[in-house]
């Protein structure tokens, strides 16, 4: 079978007002990128927003595994299948970070003949959403320096700045370094930090705004550090605020492409669910359940990650009620998990399923936990058996979920009718009961130790004694009522990676707590966990490349 770029580069795409018309969207309510991208103006939405809102269904997934997955392809797929049925869908994805294009883990426009296009541009530049996100973080932190220089009028302490630069890009050495070198005018000498621009407070922020306004106000309660008297200093109080949301007033509008089969997706913001809270903007959900009678979004990795986050923060902050999820896994991930090494994963092998099968178990009783009816689908390979599919069927069937193979890798559209039946089917006939794991009153303790226990399987949660401190800091400061953004490493319910299934008998480590006030949750650290990825020894830069004119080695 050809590769996902020549399926991509092949693929004769619709003009992207015309792929907008299909939903009713006008001309005049587009603003074009070329001939394939656009962005939705500000005046749609006061066109469409009393509409009834459609039903929203998440696509999650079991922990990634090096065997695959396919949580974006199967919520391509399912939109394009929902065509194929006359439903009036819509799907809404993150947009891809570069850091990972490059690094080990490839794009995210799904792959096979479910795929967003135009691909390359996607998992490149797009529409500079990024671009201008890493320009805003980047302005603040250097007003927040400028200021220092300047006199210190607000009296920052350098040993406690805590916004930190970014850059969309995997990039080991800039975790921590050390700025101001050189002559007094060159700035105070203080260490620094990057973190990856999907990680920045400022992607959340742009990710859980209504509009701009709200944005504008969420920008200005960002903490950047503290004085020497130990209060908070927030962007606002640098005057950072008004040319922010300069830089971002268009990054916040939702973008529209198509699918290869011409159906329209809105994708926008993409923070990674393993350090940020995983889902694509508030904006362009809300603004697809308006065009839609369905849509499809989906949330990072596992679903205790990109699941819990969009359950306990999204659909909290947004008033989202989600009517039913979607649980993608795949034949070779659950014998992965089941000990077998990838090589042999090709063999049919029940006793290593029945072994790896704990680690999906654990993922539907975690998604029941918030009331919201479940779907398991399988992502289809040719080496998978009669048997191995049987065998999971009874087993998601006998804990009350609906059960579906997907081929939309291969087949496009057509592949997901059997998967789009069963998700109509769920939401005309089951009601979903949504509310959220914990309540806004618990403790933030009582909250990391819920998600722990409650999600995870833990035994009990170890703080560092720098996460206690900062910890009592946040309630001090009035911030105990926000939720939490664990973030975790993504391939095992533990904070080890190395622990896959369903692992039993342990503790998660925090190592560190801090507010992101503009977003409006607390991010807890788990582990190794890193907030600036590496690149591999390997990195798939190696093998992208221009060839007459033309893009290869992208996936």
């Amino acid at each position: 079978m050809k590769t996902d770029i020549q399926i991509a580069q092949e693929a004769q795409m619709a003009h992207i007002k015309d792929v907008a018309a299909s939903i009713g969207i006008n001309e005049e309510d587009l603003e074009f990128y070329g001939k394939y991208k656009a962005k939705l103006s500000n005046e749609l939405w006061e066109k469409v927003k009393d509409r009834p809102d459609g039903k929203l269904v998440l696509v999650t997934a079991i922990n990634p595994t090096p065997a695959g997955e396919g949580k974006t392809t199967t919520t391509v797929g399912l939109g394009q299948a929902m065509a194929k049925l006359n439903k009036k869908a819509l799907i809404a994805l993150r947009e891809p970070s570069l850091g990972p294009c490059f690094g080990i883990k490839g794009g995210a426009a799904g792959g096979g003949y479910a795929q967003v296009v135009p691909m390359e541009d996607l998992n490149l530049h797009f529409t500079g959403d990024f671009h201008a996100i890493t320009s805003a973080n980047n302005l603040l932190a250097a007003l927040l320096d400028n200021h220092i220089q300047q006199g210190n009028a607000l009296q920052i302490d350098p040993r406690q700045i805590v916004w930190k630069r970014c850059l969309d890009m995997n990039d080991r050495v800039l975790r921590n370094i050390v700025v101001g070198l050189g002559n007094k005018m060159d700035g105070m000498v203080r260490e620094d930090h990057f973190v990856i621009t999907v990680a920045s407070e400022i992607m959340a922020i742009l990710c859980l705004a209504n509009d701009l306004e709200d944005l504008k106000e969420r920008l200005g309660k960002i903490i950047v550090a503290y004085s020497f008297t130990g209060e908070p200093v927030t962007a606002e109080q640098l005057h950072a605020t008004g040319a922010m949301t300069a830089l971002l007033k268009d990054a916040i509008k939702p973008n529209i492409i198509q699918t290869l089969e011409h159906t329209p997706a809105l994708v926008h913001g993409g923070p990674f669910a393993n350090i940020a809270h995983g889902c694509n903007s508030v904006q362009a959900t809300k603004m697809a359940l308006k065009l839609s009678d369905i849509t499809i979004t989906e949330a990072g990795f596992g679903a205790d990650l990109g699941a819990e986050k969009f359950m306990d923060i999204k659909c909290r902050k947004a008033g989202l009620k989600p009517d039913a999820v979607v649980l993608v896994a795949t034949v070779r991930a659950l014998k992965y998990n089941g000990g077998v090494a990838k090589a042999d994963l090709n063999e049919e092998n029940l006793d290593a399923l029945a072994r790896g099968i704990v680690n999906l178990e654990k993922h539907i009783e975690n998604l029941q936990k918030y009331g919201v009816p479940v779907v398991v689908t399988l992502n289809s390979f040719v080496s998978d058996t009669e048997a191995e599919y049987e065998y999971i069927r009874k087993f998601c069937e006998d804990r009350g979920c609906e059960f579906a193979l997907s081929k939309v890798w291969e087949k496009g559209g057509e592949g997901g009718i059997e998967l789009a039946k069963k998700v109509l089917e769920t939401l005309e006939t089951k009601t979903s009961g949504y509310h959220p794991l914990y309540a806004d009153e618990l403790s933030l303790k009582e909250k990391i130790e819920t998600i722990a226990k409650e999600i995870y399987g833990a035994r009990g949660v170890i703080y560092e004694p720098a996460a206690n401190k900062q910890l009592a800091k946040i309630e001090e400061m009035g911030f105990g009522n926000l939720p939490i953004c664990m973030a975790k490493n993504q391939y095992s319910l533990s904070d080890d990676a190395k622990l896959l299934g369903r692992p039993t008998d342990f503790d998660i480590h925090i190592r560190e707590v801090y507010v992101s006030a503009g977003a409006g949750f607390v991010v807890a650290l788990t582990g190794a966990i890193m907030t600036m990825p590496g690149l591999p020894k390997v990195p798939a830069a190696d093998g992208i490349d221009v060839v007459d004119g033309k893009i290869t080695g992208l996936f």
